[in-house]
């Protein structure tokens, strides 16, 4: 008797399971006791407020994926998961600034300035761009807990740094699942922004979604660092405060080669060899416009 092969399960329900087992709690995993006021300058405090507001657009992004993917409930059901932890590390770094540092927590105006529509694009490169901002993320937090000289603070980046590595593995499991479901397609369109990712280092400018062009009609104030109090804040933040230098960015880099290694059971070494699949893969596009079945 012949059976009809079997449909993947959802991810959804697995990746709920996994990640409620790591969830921490503001109240009890964060030592709030610990604060050290001698070890906070108001140069530290001010990046704190900076990054709230940041983590605060996911609420815009939430938004967007759920528009771009009407069609994969699966996807969009993560979305619950990933948009609570997201505005978790807002909250919690609002908390700590209207613990100890009440003069520069985000007003409800600030916050929502970050709040704009973005454009819609192709929902496996959107896909693939959050992917890579959570593996940049990842070290962006582990730097700013090492570059913070107080303790709860510290504590706080080294945490939300986990999550931030927990939902790039989320993300890469969707990427599989698009990889298996539409072939050539999704490749396509993971290596075209692995590419510009992964070669961020070159052009000097750290690409994330945050400070991408993401509304034309908003066009040049329509990223979300546009959007904050101090629109210059991240690179400053980057280059002189937490000092994000080239080791660091190569373990971005080698990050996101690596996972594009195991997606396309191929060994990326550099952008470079990346660069070089994306040209194959855009080889086989047959004339009438379709990629060929590999």
């Amino acid at each position: 008797m012949n059976h009809a092969p079997a449909k993947p399960n959802m991810i959804y329900p697995e990746l709920f399971r996994d990640l409620e087992k790591s969830r921490w709690n503001m109240a009890s995993d964060i030592p709030w006791d610990n604060f050290d006021p001698s070890k906070l300058s108001d140069e530290q405090a001010m990046t704190i407020k900076m990054n709230a507001i940041t983590e605060w657009s996911a609420l815009p992004a939430t938004e967007m994926f759920l528009r771009d993917n009407q069609n994969d409930s699966d996807f969009s059901a993560f979305m619950s998961i990933w948009f609570y932890e997201e505005q978790k590390h807002s909250l919690v770094l609002i908390d700590y600034l209207k613990r100890f540092r009440p003069d520069l927590a985000p007003t409800e105006e600030e916050l929502h300035a970050v709040r704009f529509p973005f454009d819609p694009a192709p929902a496996l490169e959107t896909l693939m761009l959050h992917f890579c901002g959570e593996i940049r993320l990842t070290q962006w937090y582990r730097r700013a807990s090492e570059w913070h000289t107080e303790p709860v603070i510290k504590k706080i980046y080294d945490t939300i740094s986990k999550d931030e590595a927990r939902h790039a593995g989320a993300y890469f499991r969707y990427m599989k699942r698009a990889v298996e479901k539409m072939g050539a397609d999704a490749k396509l369109a993971f290596a075209k922004i692995g590419v510009l990712m992964a070669s961020s280092g070159k052009s000097g400018k750290p690409l994330h979604p945050t400070n991408l062009h993401v509304n034309k009609d908003l066009f040049p104030n329509d990223t979300v660092q546009s959007k904050l109090p101090d629109p210059e804040w991240l690179e400053r933040w980057l280059d002189t405060q937490i000092q994000f230098d080239k080791v660091w960015e190569n373990r971005v880099v080698n990050g996101i080669l690596k996972q594009m290694s195991n997606l396309f059971d191929r060994t990326f070494e550099t952008s470079t060899d990346l660069n070089r699949f994306r040209k194959e893969l855009i080889a086989s596009i047959s004339p009438a416009g379709k990629v060929q079945s590999a």
